[in-house]
């Protein structure tokens, strides 16, 4: 059974299916699914929900009618209609994006429970960020990407710069940001910035059977697996090996590890409850 999330656009549309996926759709398919405000604010609220939801195993992020996400919406950035309202001050208009940003990239990347990005089609600017804040990227072999930002005077938001220079180091993450060329997924799966490149006749079936995977996997062991990885990116050596064997321990005391062991000796697919 299909259970629907209130994002309260309807260029975002929000679904958890039976399985525990939570397909989150960028829906502005004549934009490539640029970004409106209201589209941070829908995606914000799916991702809350997505978050703390129990049926809830796997979060999804796509984008509707062969495209991911285009990023902002240039255009209305250069006939300004998505300046803000002069009574709103800068301070405030950079308090509300950081707002925003921590509600979308940063509850993608640190959420306890697997991401992934679907990439149907290109990814721009903020929209190349939000697939790089996901754990795992697939996308169909015609897709692209590229960072954007400079070929439009901007530096970067929504995490690019976190997430880019982590996946591939500072001087590549210079040539990307700085040059802005377009990344075929050939390209991009060289440089590790997507896990699968797929042909479109197999896209989704193959993503909708991995995220469904993801999703009835042992989900408290991929909390703490996530949490040691996620860690492991700037922690020091020793605090990590120590908060490793936490959760191990945490793990191994769970309902999950007993169905597991015991569905390998008796050689069997394991069920998993999360607990």
């Amino acid at each position: 059974m299909t259970r629907r999330i209130d994002t309260e656009t309807d260029h975002v549309n929000a679904e958890v299916d039976g399985d525990g996926v939570l397909v989150i759709t960028l829906d502005r398919p004549e934009r490539r699914n640029a970004m409106l405000p209201e589209m941070w604010s829908g995606l914000s609220a799916a991702l809350a929900e997505g978050e703390r939801a129990d049926d809830v195993g796997c979060v999804v992020l796509t984008g509707a009618g062969g495209a991911f996400c285009a990023g902002g919406d240039v255009r209305r950035m250069a006939d300004g209609s998505s300046a803000p309202p002069p009574e709103v001050s800068y301070e405030q208009v950079v308090a509300n994006q950081q707002l925003s940003t921590r509600a979308t990239s940063a509850v993608m990347f640190t959420m306890a429970k697997p991401s992934l990005a679907v990439l149907t089609g290109p990814a721009a600017g903020a929209g190349m960020g939000l697939a790089l804040s996901c754990d795992l990227r697939i996308a169909v072999d015609t897709a692209i990407m590229t960072t954007a930002f400079t070929k439009v005077g901007l530096s970067g938001d929504y995490g690019i710069n976190w997430f880019l220079t982590r996946l591939v180091g500072p001087a590549k993450a210079k040539e990307l940001m700085y040059l802005s060329e377009k990344l075929t997924m050939a390209e991009a799966l060289e440089l590790g910035l997507i896990n699968w490149s797929v042909s479109s006749e197999d896209f989704e079936e193959t993503w909708l059977r991995l995220a469904r995977r993801l999703a009835n996997g042992p989900r408290l062991a991929n909390a703490a697996v996530k949490e040691n990885i996620n860690r492991a990116v700037d922690g020091e050596l020793f605090d990590c090996l120590d908060s490793e064997v936490v959760n191990l321990r945490r793990s191994a005391a769970t309902e999950d590890h007993v169905e597991g062991r015991t569905a390998f000796a008796e050689r069997r697919v394991p069920v998993f409850k999360g607990r």
